[in-house]
């Protein structure tokens, strides 16, 4: 047989679009083309269908068993035994469990957190088309405004940064030394989806919260009576800066920026919350984004204390509350996860009327 009938011969076996390809002469008999046998091959397996992410910032020891920090209580209720899934890019692996819930420890501050995020986001081994958010950890509160063991829902993020700032004695007394960088419009301030807020309010409110003999005796110090309240449901602008900020002057900066921007009171501060959101925003939109915080501390010292002395608290001086705090977190949370996973037809399309 001549070298080319061979060729043609051989490679008429791996189908009729190989001898197009390739210009091969063929007989007049048609010949049905043959499929190539895939035995034992592998099968990518499918990604898996995110309903809710959660995403805190730090873990104190392990996940489990130990002192509770941001994921502890989390991951008890919703990933024990579950296999951790290493995502490149990601400071810490993700945890999913069969019912489309994940979470994952992204790193404290705006860079570290939302630089896991994206890479989490664009990792195929997760659909996030339909996902809900639930960004949670503990946070600051100015006593005019909060109470330590308080958990928040944000109703606007905003970033605390993205500007121009100098001292005040270099402006006159009295005045702003903050103010907006042209350009940043777009990503300085984000409103949360209303109807998503009133129902995370909704489905948690009225949820009893903990609290403790220290925390109570901590909000004495300060004469405000939204200070002294117990532990509390509510609502606000949670400010993302990667500065912890001290002091009534600078919470009133934040106060002034909240209102600069147009949002609500300013109620939280805390240090990722607009980074992450951002991210979200470029690749699935805010529509379905919940920022949930819980206060274990002020903003500023009691008027009897310095700011340093708030900043940097002698031994027996700091505020309790930090161990209730972040089991509140969860307690709010997980009754919006729950209800959201648990109504997933009404959910998936979006966020269904009141």
């Amino acid at each position: 047989m001549p070298l080319a009938s061979r060729l043609c011969t051989r490679w008429f076996s791996l189908g009729l679009a190989a001898l197009v390809a390739t210009g091969c002469a063929t007989s007049t008999a048609p010949v049905a083309p043959v499929t190539p046998v895939m035995s034992g091959a592998p099968t990518a397996a499918a990604p898996v269908r995110v309903k809710v992410f959660v995403a805190a910032m730090f873990e104190i020891g392990q996940n489990t068993g130990d002192r509770a920090g941001e994921f502890q209580h989390w991951y008890e209720r919703y990933w024990k035994g579950a296999t951790p899934v290493t995502v490149p890019g990601a400071l810490q692996p993700v945890y999913c469990n069969a019912d489309g819930v994940c979470g994952a420890v992204l790193g404290m501050g705006k860079v570290n957190s939302s630089s896991s995020m994206q890479a989490i986001l664009l990792n195929p081994k997760f659909d996030f088309s339909q996902a809900y958010y639930v960004i949670s950890g503990v946070a600051g509160t100015p006593p005019q405004r909060g109470t330590i063991g308080e958990v928040n829902w944000a109703t606007w993020l905003v970033d605390y940064d993205l500007g121009h700032r100098w001292a005040p004695e270099e402006n006159k007394a009295g005045e702003p030394t903050f103010m907006p960088r042209k350009g940043y419009e777009e990503y300085r301030r984000f409103q949360l989806n209303p109807a998503l807020v009133g129902w995370a309010m909704k489905l948690s409110a009225d949820t009893p919260l903990k609290d403790s003999d220290s925390a109570r005796k901590y909000r004495l110090r300060y004469p405000d009576a939204a200070a002294r309240r117990a532990p509390f449901v509510g609502t606000g602008t949670h400010m993302t800066g990667d500065t912890f900020f001290h002091g009534p002057g600078m919470s009133k900066q934040a106060q002034y920026i909240a209102k600069l921007y147009g949002a609500d009171d300013y109620v939280i501060t805390e240090m990722e919350a607009a980074a992450i959101t951002l991210v979200i925003k470029r690749t699935h939109g805010t529509e379905r984004v919940m920022s949930l915080r819980g206060a274990v501390n002020f903003d500023q010292g009691n008027p009897s204390e310095s700011t340093l002395a708030h900043l940097d608290p002698a031994p027996g001086e700091t505020a309790g509350g930090f161990a209730e705090t972040v089991e509140n977190i969860a307690l709010v949370g997980t009754r919006v996860v729950d209800h959201i996973v648990g109504h997933w037809p009404q959910w998936q399309g979006g966020v269904p009327k009141p």
